[in-house]
């Protein structure tokens, strides 16, 4: 349970547009459901930004409450994973296998959490045709040429969410106006599948589902009917999410599907959206072979979540200078371990109003900063423990601080960690028998490497500049 001098918790509710203070329906057990990848290829850092951001709520969430029931989904069943099929000659399957694999390392070095359930769509099937089964006895679903549709004039209060009217929620819907649809609104819950896309038998024939019906079945699997928060990035606010809760509460009779909604805002790079052409499309993969996945995570929490984010190479420049201040100030004193403490209340305060990281992260470099003031070593590893609990919410700091500082001696074009040291044993020995030019040479040579020294008055460290 959160400390008493945090209130609550409050979060912007994309429903209601406006912030309000997280009532949970069963206090025993928080249900979170975040919209994951479609598995066709490498995640861009856009991507990523809705993994890290909910990665904090659940973190924080698991902060307060005695468990938290946490669901990312994996869609493996979609047009652009069929079109990457038909393109690359590879099969359905090897292809979603081999993405799959690749976004959870992605995320994982990201320092994103495991959800507790991520299901692939694939394996759900039964209980969309069940689903949809249920929506058609209702009156809330029609077959018509081997489709099956959802029947939106039959929601009267349909459009809640985004907002839109119903010129707009036409326009907006991302898919033609076919003239078997009894309107224009109307959208796929079922379609027949040729020998060329993947299909499952049904009473409608063979076929498969659409986009919008495997997250409202699959929540309703690991959460129930209606449940505590559904996230995501605000591009699925509609048809996305909009189509989501027509087909949950026409399906199981209820007012809402989630009690709140929250999203992220758009990613651009360099200023600019991203795109392949623009030659500014950056995937977490290709980012990761010159940046630690830590960086990565803070360039992304450095805005806002609700705000649009730009992600620039100075942005992760200012990301990676800002950990290294961090990782100073625990390691001193590192090998007189770790208090135990709790998070700074200034950082609890802050993510607990509405996610505010940079306010957080604000917080961790004054943390960082009472480190290195404090004169006592009793009160310096009082509030270094502090910080790295405090830093474990917003899943920083997880790293010993040498490792941190010795990454880039993983490279491949850079010296091996036994070669560095056997060249400081080197310097050091100069420096015993007064030889300072030999000394100086071997420092030089180092920092031609890359390679920083620190002296302190028993030891010499060093890291990668």
């Amino acid at each position: 349970m959160g400390p008493s001098t945090v209130k609550s918790l409050s979060f912007y509710d994309t429903f209601t547009r406006r912030k309000v203070p997280f009532v949970p329906l069963d206090k025993s057990n928080i249900r979170l459901y975040v919209c994951g990848p479609t598995v066709y290829d490498y995640a861009h850092i856009g991507n990523a930004r809705p993994v890290v951001v909910f990665d904090i709520l659940y973190r924080l969430l698991k902060h307060w409450f005695p468990k938290v029931t946490y669901v990312r989904n994996i869609t493996d069943v979609d047009d652009k994973i069929n079109e990457r099929s038909r393109k690359s000659g590879r099969s359905i399957k090897d292809i979603t296998d081999e993405t799959t694999k690749i976004f959870q390392s992605d995320m994982d070095a990201l320092g994103a959490l495991t959800p507790d359930v991520e299901p692939r769509a694939t394996e759900h099937i039964n209980q969309m045709i069940e689903m949809i089964e249920n929506l058609m006895e209702k009156g809330h679903a029609y077959e018509t040429k081997g489709h099956v549709l959802f029947n939106v004039p039959s929601m009267t209060d349909y459009g809640q969410l985004s907002g839109r009217n119903r010129d707009e929620q036409i326009a907006g819907a991302r898919v033609d106006v076919a003239p078997y649809k009894n309107d224009p609104a109307d959208f796929i819950l079922w379609k027949p599948s040729g020998s060329d896309a993947p299909g499952w038998h049904s009473p409608w024939g063979f076929g498969r589902p659409g986009w919008h019906i495997e997250c409202s079945a699959m929540s309703k699997m690991y959460l129930g009917e209606t449940f505590d928060i559904h996230a995501g990035g605000i591009d699925l606010i509609f048809p996305h999410h909009e189509n989501e809760i027509a087909q949950s509460r026409c399906a199981f009779g209820t007012c809402r599907m989630a009690n709140l909604w929250m999203h992220n805002g758009y990613v651009t790079v360099e200023g600019e959206k991203m795109s392949k052409s623009a030659g500014n499309f950056y995937t977490v993969n290709g980012l990761l072979k010159d940046w630690p996945g830590e960086t990565i995570r803070y360039a992304l929490l450095s805005g806002h979540y609700r705000a649009p984010l730009n992600y620039s190479i100075k942005g992760l420049s200012d990301a990676q200078a800002a950990l290294d201040r961090l990782y100073q100030a625990i390691r001193i004193s590192e090998d007189n371990g770790h208090h135990n403490a709790l998070p700074g209340v200034s950082v609890l305060d802050a993510l607990a109003d509405d996610l505010n990281t940079p306010l957080a992260l604000s917080e961790l470099h004054k943390l960082a900063g009472a480190v290195n003031k404090a004169s006592d070593n009793e009160v310096r590893n009082k509030i270094r423990s502090e910080l790295i609990e405090s830093a474990k919410l917003l899943g920083l700091l997880d790293k010993k601080s040498e490792d941190w500082f010795r990454r880039g001696a993983l490279k491949s074009n850079s010296p091996t960690s036994a070669e560095i040291e056997q060249l400081i044993l080197s310097r050091d020995r100069a420096r015993e028998i007064k030889d300072f030019k030999k000394a100086d040479e071997i420092r030089d040579e180092l920092e031609s490497m890359g390679v920083t020294l620190e002296d302190s008055k028993n030891t010499t460290t060093w890291k990668m500049s």
